[in-house]
């Protein structure tokens, strides 16, 4: 279905083609990387007790992957000699082949008004993604907003929360103000579950007067944080809660490009976020990165390195859930459009999800003897890198 959406899209859009000029672009980045991960639970258990969860696992792997790979069409349209239609339609593939299908990414129509702004309607990136200026990390550890594992059988490294994308959401992008250099956003998501709706919105306010500096600070409430969790069912061990949650995000930016002040080719950039989730106990997320990027001059093609830290406190709104990971990358540009990768990494985490207690009898048969709060270690190691082909 997706595929006859995607399909169908393009085939519109290129039938008009002579009045609106759409721009066809895409990414393909793939990578082939090394992994080791593993993971023990920290839990005391009696010696008939097992988790659900992993244990004593040490695995080793040579992946192929794929990272943001996509298609899209954008463009506009003159309706007034003040106002265009503007749109965008862009969906992620994997090059891998591990996904079959694509999936949507930021697809919208809009007006933009030279005095009234830009408004977008659509599935839009949250406003936390304005003031995503910082990150540097590519491929393998591009990992910022995985904070959960899918399943136990599918480790990965754990990071802070990170912006996300919004189905029926509208996005305002405030004009130009006196040549001011400040781009503000808002945005609104409604939340179509009749029964227990729960709208979402934000704001983000950019500041880059061109001088090598910039600063952002945004905040969004029950659109980033928007899911469910399993918790105790404190009046029964033996059962759990699935219960919905949503919450508020503030996130903070700096860069600084020190070549515009010394004869220093670096970029410095700090990004600082809390995370309230509201379900019953939780603790504020605090996640900080810190990153750096250095030009090199002795290739033919212009070539950088990079370092970054991120640390998160309280991972998923879990009081002593804690991740550190550094990476050390860097990027050569065959052409501007072609970029090589390498980068080597490690992530350590203490996990902690509500999980199963099972009780082993003398025939080795499992039961469930209760619910409680599992604590793993997890750490991965991982290098890798790959081309980026940009169109």
């Amino acid at each position: 279905m997706k595929k006859l959406i995607l399909t169908s899209a393009i085939a519109a859009l290129t039938i008009s083609a002579a009045h609106a000029k759409p721009e066809f672009y895409g990414k393909v980045f793939a990578t082939a990387d090394y992994i080791n991960s593993e993971a023990d639970v920290k839990n005391r258990l009696a010696a008939d007790e097992r988790v659900e969860a992993l244990n004593d696992y040490d695995e080793n792997a040579v992946e192929i992957n794929s990272h943001s790979s996509r298609l899209g069409l954008k463009g506009s349209e003159a309706v007034t000699d003040n106002t265009d239609i503007i749109y965008k339609l862009e969906y992620g593939f994997s090059v891998d082949g591990d996904k079959s299908d694509f999936k949507s990414r930021d697809t919208y129509i809009g007006v933009a008004n030279k005095k009234l702004g830009e408004f977008r309607v659509g599935r839009n990136s949250t406003v936390l993604d304005n003031v995503n200026n910082v990150t540097l990390t590519e491929g393998y550890w591009d990992n910022l907003g995985d904070g959960k594992l899918k399943s136990e059988k599918e480790l990965r490294a754990l990071n802070m929360l990170d912006d996300s994308r919004q189905n029926s959401s509208i996005v305002w992008i405030a004009p130009k103000y006196k040549e001011l250099p400040l781009e503000l956003a808002l945005q609104y998501a409604a939340d179509e579950n009749f029964e227990d709706s729960n709208n979402g919105f934000g704001a983000s306010l950019m500041f880059d007067q061109g001088t090598g500096f910039t600063a952002g600070l945004a905040y969004s409430k029950d659109m980033d944080i928007n899911g469910d969790i399993n918790l105790l069912n404190t009046t029964d061990p033996k059962k759990k809660n699935k219960v919905d949650y949503g919450g508020d995000v503030i996130r903070a930016t700096a860069t600084a490009d020190l070549s515009k002040y010394i004869a220093a080719p670096i970029t410095m950039g700090v990004m600082y976020q809390q995370a309230d989730y509201d379900f019953t106990g939780s603790t504020k997320e605090k996640g900080l990165v810190v990153s750096g990027e250095m030009g090199l001059t002795n290739f033919a093609k212009p070539a950088s390195v990079y370092m970054q830290y991120n640390k998160t406190d309280n991972l998923n709104g879990f009081n002593d859930s804690n991740s550190d990971q550094i990476v050390l990358g860097g990027k050569y540009k065959f052409k501007k459009n072609i970029i090589g990768h390498a980068y080597v990494g490690q992530n350590s985490a203490d996990y902690v999800a509500v999980g199963k207690v099972n009780k082993i009898n003398d025939k080795g048969n499992e039961k469930l003897e209760r619910y409680d709060i599992i604590r793993s270690d997890i750490n991965v190691f991982a290098v890798g890198g790959g081309l980026e082909y940009k169109f």
